[in-house]
């Protein structure tokens, strides 16, 4: 009768780990693909961006054709916001959006000494929908920063920290800018 015990109580404490440990997997795998997810989301997102950028530098262009070289960095900071490297790594995702806010600075420094640009309803919607994509950028960042912070708790806390490697699930990067103090007060855009 004792043997029949032990062993009920043996198969009852398997049951409740094996239980734990496949729940503790799911929400790894849950936390992994919301992760996942959220980074494409920044990627549409830093895409759709890259996709007005031509348009706006066109419009100012058109104003302004001796800025050659505001053009030229704002171009070069466009493409390393969608280069391959920018787009898997979060780290590098942040320089490069750096890269291409200072660029940005620059050309809009441009067209605030063209008053008939800044009346332009081109330039107008561009800027709008700029805007807009910023929000939406700002948005998924934060949606993919939360999911991190999950993800990593989740790997962290213990007894998961035991099996999550094993398991293949590692901590992810936050979308962190690099340089915190140069954020510290919103640019002031006038048109």
């Amino acid at each position: 009768m004792d043997f029949v015990v032990v062993l009920l109580v043996l198969l009852v404490v398997l049951v409740v780990v094996g239980i734990w440990f496949v729940g503790m997997r799911n929400g790894l795998v849950r936390l992994n693909v919301r992760v996942d997810e959220a980074w494409s989301d920044i990627t549409v997102q830093l895409k759709r961006r890259a996709d007005l950028i031509p348009n706006l530098i066109e419009t100012v262009k058109g104003y302004a054709k001796h800025e050659a070289g505001v053009f030229e960095n704002v171009t070069k900071a466009r493409a390393a916001t969608i280069a391959g490297p920018a787009l898997a790594d979060p780290s590098k995702a942040a320089a490069a959006e750096n890269m291409f806010q200072s660029a940005m600075k620059s050309l809009f420094a441009v067209a605030e000494a063209y008053p008939v640009l800044q009346a332009s309803q081109n330039f107008l919607g561009l800027q709008s929908e700029l805007s807009d994509t910023e929000d939406k950028i700002m948005a998924a960042r934060r949606f993919y920063n939360g999911g991190v912070r999950e993800l990593n708790t989740k790997i962290k806390i213990w007894p998961n920290s035991f099996f999550a490697k094993g398991l293949g699930f590692s901590e992810r990067t936050f979308f962190e800018v690099a340089d915190a103090a140069a954020i510290q007060n919103a640019p002031e855009v006038k048109f």
